[in-house]
């Protein structure tokens, strides 16, 4: 009876891990920013000096967007007609459509995201709600 149990659990250990490894594969990387990595195609021309990561789409912002926050629900976003903006805890992705067509998806940390994009966003992200950026006037968290 003990081997007839080892075998059980390993032959459960076996299943877990074939789960995991095909999860790995068809997914990737497990995060907002892996995503676009694996999903979308690198567009170094368009980075913003070495901050934010460039990728393009032949897809519309919106499109783009729903395909992002269905598999990575972002901690806050914001819209509006310039484009869309997602934030995430450590990064942030923002889809801007191309004058030709389709989006460009800048990839972000929230560090330099915050300084970039406050003029546009405003509260809207929801600064201090789990962020760790701070900013502000006099007594506001320094």
């Amino acid at each position: 009876m003990t081997y007839r149990r080892w075998f059980v659990v390993g032959v459960a250990f076996a299943v877990i891990g074939a789960v995991v490894a095909a999860f790995a594969i068809f997914y990737g990387n497990f995060s907002p920013r892996g995503y676009v990595e694996d999903r979308y195609t690198r567009a170094t021309s368009r980075d913003l000096g070495s901050d934010a990561i460039a990728y393009t789409s032949n897809r519309t912002p919106s499109q783009v967007s729903k395909e992002i926050t269905d598999a990575w629900q972002p901690a806050d976003q914001y819209v509006d007609g310039s484009g869309v903006y997602l934030r995430y805890d450590d990064d942030s992705v923002v889809i801007l459509p191309l004058a030709a067509a389709g989006s460009v998806i800048l990839l972000e940390r929230m560090t330099t995201a915050y300084p970039r994009y406050h003029s546009r966003v405003g509260s809207h992200w929801g600064w201090g709600r789990g962020s760790t950026v701070r900013g502000g006037g006099p007594g506001s968290g320094k």
